[in-house]
């Protein structure tokens, strides 16, 4: 009991610590900042390590982030070798480099020693080459050649996301031989799950779940307890694929493999978990035609990264403009269709955006494929047809009293059908295709599929209006 009491005490401790930092809007408070501010500002070294000493470090990442550029770089220059360089994969890469480009190399290379490695891995892949050499350098011989393979993987694969400090131990120990193994080592991570097996080639064998070492007797061989490594990941798999199989398996951690099937490090939930977010982060940034934004960057960053989509767009405009000039007597004629024809595109426009942003999350979750694509292409007509004769309906009888004129009510009802039949086709058929033909469909899509429902919009309203009222 006593023990309970001790970690529920610790429990409310975290909680009231929690409490201090964030407020009832999960932002760091404003108080808790204007301290730390006065710290940095006096200089006040001890003051400082006192308030940050028992954050996490994701705590600490959001203080830093909510700092200004000059109190961040003030912050970690007084915390010196007290700084938790962990808190830098909490934070945006703009706010990572502007720091660490700050630093002198040799600080960066102590710190990372008392990093795992794939949090080193995280700050040391955007530096640059000869950075990274220095760096690499200064630090002892395994360890730099750990670093140095996982850096020498592709961007964002299991590689480059695996922690190189794991467990491992030959087929022949006993269970008790295990044990003692972790107990005396004090090299071993701090967390862990799992123990692989190897040969002495370093060749993945199996594993043993933690539990499964308690349950079973020392004197017992560790081949007779353990069991295939069923979802081992090869180093060079992209580490959306390498979550996905975490998503499907129920995974706490995974073998990472090389191409010779040698274990080389070991993926871990907390990891999988980051990635995932990052990729639906980045999904909905490149739907918005905002490539992988930061709210760090800077203006002219911010600009640069924002202007090929708009230019983009800027050509597809002119597109439907061309569409609309086909008809410029028709509207001149009747002026009423000015008003109304931005309704047929725009309505078209939100649905097709609605299938394109199904069909996009369905495909990054292979969920959709060739085997169901039939299928859903049909449910999406069906939805668009029935949508269409709802919202033509409506927008019928809008229009027929709003100007006085039915015909103008059932002109603006076809067209409705038509575009929004047409707007579900194309939401569902461009990201497939796209997808088809290796381009990135959160890219892409919403471009062509915008482009679509304004001209078939625009030629559908205009042109049913140019051949029912006769106009020449």
């Amino acid at each position: 009991m006593e023990g309970q009491d001790e970690r529920t005490t610790g429990a409310r401790a975290a909680d009231e610590h929690h409490a201090d930092i964030y407020g009832e809007d999960g932002a760091v408070l404003s108080s808790f900042l204007a301290q730390i501010g006065a710290a940095i500002a006096d200089r006040d070294t001890l003051t400082l390590k006192r308030q940050v000493d028992d954050l996490h470090q994701s705590e600490l990442g959001d203080l830093i982030e909510a700092l200004h550029p000059e109190q961040r770089r003030a912050l970690v220059e007084l915390l010196g070798a007290d700084f938790d360089f962990s808190a830098l994969t909490e934070v945006d890469e703009a706010i990572r480099m502007d720091i660490v480009d700050n630093l002198p190399n040799a600080q960066i290379a102590q710190a990372v020693q008392a990093l795992d490695s794939d949090d080193a891995v995280y700050i040391l892949e955007d530096l640059e080459p000869e950075d990274q050499d220095e760096i690499l350098s200064q630090l002892p011989f395994t360890e730099r050649i750990r670093l140095r393979r996982s850096l020498d993987y592709p961007e964002e694969t299991a590689g480059r996301r695996m922690q190189t400090e794991f467990v491992a131990v030959p087929p022949f120990w006993t269970v008790g031989q295990t044990i003692d193994y972790m107990r005396e080592d004090k090299d071993l991570p701090d967390r862990f799950s799992q123990i692989f097996v190897i040969d002495p080639t370093f060749k993945l064998l199996g594993a043993i779940d933690l539990d499964q070492i308690l349950r079973t007797k020392r004197a017992v061989k560790v081949e007779e307890v353990m069991h295939e490594t069923r979802h081992a990941i090869p180093a060079t798999m992209d580490q959306e694929e390498a979550a996905r199989e975490f998503e499907q398996y129920d995974l706490l951690s995974a073998a990472v493999v090389d191409e010779n099937e040698r274990l080389v490090g070991v993926l871990t939930i907390d990891d999988v978990v980051d990635v995932i977010q990052q990729e639906a982060e980045e999904d909905l940034l490149r739907m918005g035609g905002v490539g992988d934004e930061e709210l760090s960057d800077s203006i002219l960053a911010t600009s640069r990264s924002r202007v090929p989509w708009l230019l983009v767009n800027l050509l597809t405009a002119f597109l439907a403009a061309s569409v609309i000039g086909l008809f410029d007597r028709t509207i001149e004629h009747i002026v009423a269709l000015a008003v109304l024809m931005p309704i047929v595109a725009g309505m078209g426009g939100n649905a097709g955006s609605q299938t394109m942003t199904v069909t996009v999350r369905a495909l990054a979750t292979r969920d959709l494929d060739i085997y169901n694509a039939g299928r859903i292409i049909r449910r999406e007509m069906g939805v668009g047809f029935i949508n269409g004769i709802v919202f033509a309906i409506l927008i019928g009888i809008v229009a027929a009293v709003w100007f006085h004129d039915p015909n103008l009510g059932g002109i603006i009802a076809a067209a409705m059908i038509i575009n929004m039949f047409v707007a579900a086709l194309a939401g569902i058929l461009i990201p497939l295709l796209l997808d088809r033909f290796k381009v990135d469909p959160a890219v892409a899509s919403a471009v062509f599929v915008t482009t679509v429902t304004d001209v078939v919009g625009f030629f559908a309203f205009l042109g049913l209006a140019t051949w029912w009222f006769g106009v020449r």
